[in-house]
């Protein structure tokens, strides 16, 4: 004896259906910029370990020198007013310029880990990929961003952020760290108190 579907439960069936389809279809449908070469830094050579492993510490050599300021500072209160906030970051700003007083371009992007992430970029970014985001670059609003140590990234400045297949590739930065784009140049922006650590140029080919 057949048993018979009942119209709820037919469509509840057909529903269901549709959503499976439409899901496979925008997951199908995904943008794959920059995923070709889609790998973790597990295959870099042992040189280019070397000079990744050597600037992460020069990074986080910063970070702790910025902890270590951030720490002295009086604790902003629970419900802090944009003034109060705002006149917390200037402080920082100024403790952490001050400290770094004769940093200089290339302190921590040197010339060995500055190669390292052209040729990454490079190898990440081929033909159509690598058209987008210089397009994506360029376009940005960026212009007027100074490429100067120590001097803060303006606040109304567009912050264009790495692709996700990029970050997988570029050595990890601690959490107070950020790569930003700004024209073909790449910064090392501390994203708490704003400040330009250090640049490198054309990274972008």
């Amino acid at each position: 004896m057949k048993q018979k579907i009942k119209p709820r439960a037919a469509l509840a069936g057909a529903v269901a259906m549709l959503t499976l389809i439409f899901l496979s279809a925008s997951l199908i449908a995904l943008p794959t910029f920059g995923q070709q070469n889609l790998n973790s830094q597990g295959d870099v050579s042992a040189k280019d370990k070397q000079v990744v492993t050597a600037f992460e510490k020069r990074v986080k050599e910063y970070v702790r020198l910025r902890e270590q300021l951030e720490g002295t500072m009086p604790k902003l209160p629970a419900k802090s007013t944009s003034e109060q906030i705002e006149a917390h970051k200037t402080a920082f700003e100024d403790m952490v310029r001050t400290a770094r007083d004769g940093a200089k371009h290339g302190d921590l992007f040197r010339s060995d880990i500055a190669e390292y992430i052209r040729a990454t970029i490079r190898g990440q970014f081929k033909g159509k990929d690598r058209r987008e985001l210089r397009k994506m670059v360029l376009e940005a609003d960026t212009k007027g961003v100074p490429l100067r140590i120590n001097y803060p990234y303006p606040a109304n400045k567009e912050l264009v952020e790495m692709p996700p297949t990029l970050l997988l590739k570029l050595p990890q930065l601690p959490k107070q760290m950020r790569y930003r784009f700004v024209n073909r140049h790449m910064l090392l922006v501390d994203r708490e108190n704003g400040l330009i650590i250090d640049y490198m140029l054309d990274a972008v080919p």
